[in-house]
């Protein structure tokens, strides 16, 4: 990797910024003063200093956000804010996006992270990665509704989706507090699966994806980086290898 692009990934700066640091002369490769930023940097050999501190090169990020409501699920947008507009700025990066969506109205468990091979595999249906929701429902959920839930519901769209688990927390008169356990992440697919039975979602919630569970020190709008345990869970189960770094 190039010196500059490996500065600028360990936080030093932006690309122009770079430049003008590695002028000072304050940048060493293996204790060797170094000011052009064409310079290759191997990361498993190399150490970078700037200014006698050690550089820490990561490549890949992991947040894990509890989404509030009233944000939406993109990188940018012209009307809305953005869950990466969350991050702080020292955490911002230009390729962090987050892995599948929750609709503006949802809450909870939102994972943001630049490690695209992940993403894919924690979205791909065929990796079975499970999603569990808490929600409220006007309607009342019954014994019947769990097991149209598990034997698989054709939307109003004509779209069929795969069973679902259904746990009931809380039903009284036409009001009813649910889990759900998903597989897929089909557009609005809770909000639409209760609409298939002739029930509304007011309120949802996302608890779960795969291993990692939603951490509730976390208030709305703030996150955390994953530990490397978590990482390794996810890429693990994801069917990707585990290459913490």
């Amino acid at each position: 990797m190039r010196l500059d692009k490996y500065l600028a990934e360990a936080g030093l700066g932006s690309r122009k910024e770079v430049k003008a640091i590695l002028k000072t002369g304050k940048v060493t490769v293996n204790d060797v003063k170094v000011k052009d930023g064409k310079q290759q940097v191997e990361l498993d050999k190399d150490s970078v200093s700037y200014d006698g501190q050690p550089l820490a090169y990561q490549e890949f990020y992991y947040y894990l956000l509890n989404k509030p409501a009233g944000v939406v699920s993109a990188t940018k947008d012209n009307l809305d804010k953005t869950v990466v507009q969350l991050l702080k700025t020292q955490d911002f990066r230009e390729d962090i996006f987050p892995v599948g969506r929750l609709d503006k109205d949802t809450e909870g468990l939102l994972l943001l992270t630049n490690d695209g091979a992940l993403s894919h595999n924690l979205l791909s249906p065929k990796k079975h990665v499970e999603k569990e929701y808490f929600a409220q429902i006007q309607g009342q959920v019954t014994q019947a509704t769990v097991r149209e839930f598990a034997a698989g519901l054709t939307l109003k769209s004509g779209e069929n989706v795969k069973p679902g688990q259904l746990f009931i927390e809380k039903s009284e008169g036409n009001k009813s507090e649910i889990r759900l356990i998903i597989h897929e992440g089909k557009f609005h697919q809770v909000k639409r699966m209760f609409e298939a039975v002739g029930m509304k979602v007011t309120y949802l919630k996302r608890l779960r994806m795969g291993s990692l569970k939603l951490d509730e020190a976390l208030a709305l709008g703030e996150y955390r980086a994953l530990t490397d345990e978590e990482i390794t869970k996810l890429k693990d189960e994801s069917g990707k290898k585990a290459e913490v770094k």
